[in-house]
């Protein structure tokens, strides 16, 4: 019998999580019920945050986060050009312009001289900074936030790929320790999977209140905020007291949520031994594959096996590689094509320079990186690459 097909990433869903949603299917609630505070609650926790506002993706927890800081027209949001493109288009959502930040070539992460570069650019007009901690792989936040700050800007930590990491501090991501705020997916492919969904945590209250408002059209329901007062007593009564979307997680992907919340600590164990066999594997591979390095100190839950191939010094394209990858069973993919040089962007701001973007995307290819992966998988990726790069 031949192997399994290998995709660079995938869901684990178990007898648990069916049991979750299940559950919720045979309750009064499949919407706005009581799952969602609860996953509010568990998730903050897990990442020692005070509050968490459930949405239904990382796009809506993107938007509600800028929009609940302020972000509108004419002021400029600060965006590491290798993102999804998510990261840039909630900035356009606010009517904000985005200037796209330089990064590591090696690392694709947003630095502090990238940053304070990108920073000159936007001048007057900046107002936020959005670190995007690619692959689980932590932005050096201890740096970032003091010139963010001194600046006058608001700092949206992009988490979705970051659940189970840990900082130099021993805070995991999204504690915003260092930011107003942190934003996650559940998309099925990253760590923890609902079928979609996003999280916004912080430590403001105020904040927090704000975007669960507008998740719901701007809907407030507690008589204490009532500004028709005389109504408080009326049990249908709701007030529009500003415009909102509609942002709000159903119950069912909230259960699954919660359900996969608990099985986090495997989750992350499992993703970093797959990384550490990786490592000792594609040690045979130097000096054309290699794992980048990342922050020392920083203890990352990889959401991606996001490598580096010198692909001209092996003679290979790349679209080659991941042709020959596939025949064997492997799947890969690329993350990101660097988002200035969409043709959205290029419309809006023209051309831009960004060496250390195209550098860092001119060799980077994801892997298969999964926990229902087994460690002689790896081997057998190991394996295709070499028949994929002609070794």
């Amino acid at each position: 019998m031949s192997e399994p097909f290998l995709p660079y990433g995938r869901q684990s869903i178990d007898d648990t999580d069916l049991a979750a949603v299940a559950r919720v299917l045979q309750s009064d609630y499949l919407t706005t019920g009581p799952e969602i505070p609860a996953f509010e609650t568990e998730f903050a926790a897990a990442v020692n945050a005070p509050h968490g506002v459930a949405c239904n993706s990382a796009t809506a927890a993107l938007h509600l986060a800028l929009d609940g800081l302020g972000v509108g027209p004419g002021d400029v949001c600060i965006v590491p050009a290798i993102t999804f493109l998510a990261t840039a288009n909630a900035a356009r959502y606010c009517g904000a312009d985005v200037v796209f930040a330089d990064v590591d070539p090696e690392t694709g992460l947003l630095t502090t001289d990238t940053f304070a570069e990108a920073l000159t650019r936007a001048g007057a007009r900046a107002k936020a900074v959005l670190p995007v901690h690619l692959g689980g792989a932590l932005c050096d936040m201890a740096a970032i936030a003091p010139v963010a700050r001194k600046a006058g800007l608001k700092i949206v930590e992009d988490s979705c790929h970051a659940i189970g990491s840990v900082d130099v501090s021993g805070d995991p991501a999204g504690a915003c320790m260092r930011s107003d705020a942190a934003t996650f997916s559940f998309h099925p492919v990253k760590t923890l999977a609902s079928g979609e969904g996003g999280m916004v945590t912080t430590r403001n209250g105020a904040l927090a209140a704000l975007m669960a408002r507008r998740r719901s059209h701007g809907v407030e329901r507690d008589p204490a905020r009532f500004e028709h007062t005389d109504r408080a007593d009326a049990p249908w009564w709701y007030e529009q007291q500003e415009l909102g979307w509609n942002y709000r997680m159903p119950d069912i992907l909230a259960a699954l949520g919660r359900s996969q919340l608990a099985r986090l600590p495997h989750f992350a164990a499992k993703r970093r031994a797959l990384c550490a066999a990786y490592d000792t594997a594609l040690t045979e591979f130097a000096p054309l594959v290699w794992m980048p390095a990342f922050q020392r100190g920083v203890d990352p839950c990889r959401h991606l096996m996001n490598v580096r191939i010198d692909f001209a010094a092996a003679n290979c394209t790349r679209e080659g590689v991941m042709a020959r990858l596939k025949q064997r069973g492997v799947g890969s993919q690329v993350h990101y094509i660097p988002v200035h040089t969409q043709p959205y962007y290029r419309a809006l701001y023209g051309d831009a320079d960004l060496p250390g973007a195209r550098a860092y995307y001119d060799k980077t290819l994801s892997l298969p990186l999964y926990p229902e992966m087994r460690q002689t998988d790896v081997g057998r990726v190991a394996d295709a690459l070499a028949f994929a790069l002609k070794l």
